[in-house]
């Protein structure tokens, strides 16, 4: 078996093709130690692989391995636009009208957040193939949403119903922080780096200003860390869809 590594950008991921009964996988740079490990334990395999039944293994594993672009940022720009109306719209409330009970505005999230569990059930069914990539990235998110309730809770019972509210937003923005940068890590997305990024600065801007206002620095947060990336985002998916 011969195994060469290719360097150039924008050559395929893999060629995989027989030559003198041997065969020759050319691929990237990032996936040689994962074929290397899985021929050699084909090697080591007692009953042995035919040449057909070796490729189409191989075929297997890094369809699984590679990083395939299947984020269209779908869920970015819904959750960007509902925060975003949410958190103007209680600003209006609370500081134009002093209304009470400003925090109803978010109710309606219970709505978006039913249909994204329908979204991501019905977008799991479709997926021939899911890459380890989208397994990491759905347990970052899994945590974000497991710290959110946490973050609540332990917010309310150490700061009491009067200073619930004060305390929020500057957590929530760290918190929105988190996801954003890890999700633009693993699928080395640049714009979803930063907003992370900002996410964290302006939870620290957050903590010099008055409550109503920082509700506002939670808008800016969905504009910069979730619509931008999320156009962005599915701008590329449309642009790798037609390739």
């Amino acid at each position: 078996m011969v195994l060469a590594q290719g360097g150039a950008r924008k050559e395929p991921l893999h060629n995989l093709h027989f030559a003198n009964n041997a065969l020759q996988i050319k691929i990237r740079p990032g996936f040689a130690g994962l074929i290397l490990q899985l021929l050699c334990c084909m090697e080591k395999n007692e009953k042995g692989f035919s040449p057909e039944e070796s490729l189409l293994l191989i075929e297997s594993m890094i369809n699984k391995a590679k990083d395939r672009f299947g984020e269209d940022g779908h869920l970015y720009i819904l959750w960007g636009w509902l925060v975003l109306i949410g958190s103007v719209t209680e600003f209006v409330l609370f500081h134009y009208f002093q209304y009470e009970k400003h925090y109803l505005v978010w109710s309606v999230s219970w709505v978006l957040l039913a249909y994204q569990i329908y979204y991501l059930v019905a977008k799991y069914r479709r997926q021939k193939v899911r890459t380890y990539t989208a397994h990491i990235i759905g347990y970052v998110w899994l945590t974000f949403v497991i710290l959110a309730f946490l973050i609540g809770f332990l917010n309310g019972r150490l700061s009491g119903d009067s200073r619930y509210f004060y305390h929020i937003f500057p957590l929530l923005l760290a918190l929105y922080g988190m996801p954003v940068f890890l999700s633009g890590v693993i699928i080395r997305f640049r714009p979803l780096v930063i907003g992370g990024i900002c996410c964290w600065v302006l939870s620290v801007i957050a903590t010099f200003l008055p409550y109503d206002y920082q509700m506002l620095m939670l808008s800016v947060a969905m504009v910069v860390a979730w619509l931008i990336p999320g156009y962005l985002l599915r701008a590329k998916f449309k642009q790798e869809k037609t390739k």
